[in-house]
């Protein structure tokens, strides 16, 4: 019997990361344990495979497979099955996720690989978000990490997971563990307003919660820290719900700026959602969530396991760094990451200039996205201006 074309999310298991993907697999998973995860369903692997032979693909030759991909019709068999499970879901507005084989997994997690189109309605647009999300498989940035993690252009395959979409007013990303230091008694939490998309592409500097797990577990005031961060643009609807077209970033007033994004009682609550989402799972995670502006609940949008603080944890050792010598400051902010590194200065102001960065420079820039990827493996720092305002250095 043939692969389904369409599964609903809540026929998903986390064992069918093969026909569901990484991400679809993890969802199901957090459904079917009751988690306030959005309802929707998935485009299967075996509906890439159908359009991939349809597109004749070639593995071989990733700009091909993108551009074949793109511009091709999805099969009628697949946008049939797909088109009557959007109207099982009520049709509106939805969020259309890549979702890949190899992604969000123990060992590597794929996250902002591959595309996510956001605030998609309508037939033709929710199309449209499908084919360029499998087209997504085959961009430069997704191809190099398959390559750095040794996985098989080959076998690789995706869905597309389809989601009712959260009207966030406040979205974010936390980590069941400190993301600096590797401490795991802490759950630490980003938030900033609008959604979630500005804090994953790090296109702001957002408000930061740690919160204490014991506390959390006995019911006592748990945060130990928190600070406010830039939060000087947010991502709203758009007024045109096409793929690619559906969102927008405008300014974040500055008296808004100024104040925390959520209360402590809601950084509170999603503290203990993480705590029982890592119990789950048995392993640090990596969360995306965000609140909804209509019925004000706290939303889980994506769950992954951490994979560069927790996989390193037991194998390093300490090591200090110190500058034997100082020089004029020309920029400061925030640090992140634990080393010194240093090198000739490129100032870099868009993407299509990347080529001009070698092994060991210091890339200087506005901001970077996960299109960067395989010029920042060269650089020995980087620094940005992440959020308009606050310097940003990370090694």
């Amino acid at each position: 019997m043939a692969d389904p074309l369409v599964l609903s999310l809540d026929e998903i298991r986390a064992a069918d990361a093969a026909i569901a993907g990484g991400k679809g697999a993890n969802l199901g998973e957090l459904i079917a344990a009751g988690f306030p995860v959005p309802n929707g369903f998935i485009v299967t692997t075996a509906a890439y495979g159908v359009a991939a032979r349809s597109a004749r693909v070639d593995p071989s030759d990733p700009t091909s497979a993108v551009d074949r991909l793109r511009a091709g019709e999805v099969p009628r068999a697949v946008a049939t099955a797909a088109l009557d499970a959007y109207r099982s879901l009520g049709g509106g507005k939805v969020a259309v996720r890549s979702s890949a084989t190899a992604e969000d997994l123990p060992g590597a997690s794929f996250a902002g690989q591959q595309d996510t189109f956001l605030d998609v309605e309508g037939d033709p647009s929710l199309l449209d978000a499908i084919r360029w999300c499998w087209a997504s498989l085959w961009n430069e940035r997704a191809v190099a990490y398959r390559h750095e993690h040794g996985l098989d252009d080959q076998t690789v395959a995706l869905a597309v997971v389809v989601q009712r979409m959260v009207d966030a007013v406040a979205a974010g990303v936390m980590f069941t563990l400190d993301t600096e230091s590797g401490f795991d008694q802490v759950v630490f939490i980003t938030s900033a307003y609008g959604l979630g998309e500005t804090v994953v592409q790090g296109a702001v500097n957002p408000d930061e919660f740690y919160v204490y797990k014991r506390n959390v577990s006995e019911g006592r005031p748990a945060i130990l820290r928190k600070t406010v961060g830039d939060k000087a643009i947010k991502m709203i609807f758009a007024t045109d719900a096409r793929a690619g077209e559906s969102v927008a970033t405008e300014d974040v007033p500055v008296a808004e700026r100024a104040c925390f994004s959520i209360s402590d009682a809601e950084a509170e609550e999603l503290a203990r959602t993480a705590l029982v989402i890592e119990q789950h799972y048995g392993r640090p995670m990596d969360i995306e969530w965000g609140r909804d502006g209509i019925d004000g609940r706290l939303y889980i949008l994506q769950a992954r396991p951490e994979t560069v603080k927790s996989r390193a944890a037991g194998s390093e050792s300490l090591r200090r760094y110190r500058l034997n010598k100082r020089s004029a400051v020309l920029a400061s902010g925030r640090a992140i990451g634990q080393k010194i590194g240093q090198g000739p200065v490129r100032l870099i102001r868009s993407a299509s200039e990347m080529d001009r960065v070698n092994p060991g420079d210091v890339l200087v820039t506005d901001m970077t996205d996960p299109d960067w990827e395989p010029v920042m493996k060269r650089a020995s720092a980087i620094v940005t201006n992440r959020g308009g305002r606050t310097c940003h250095a990370a090694i």
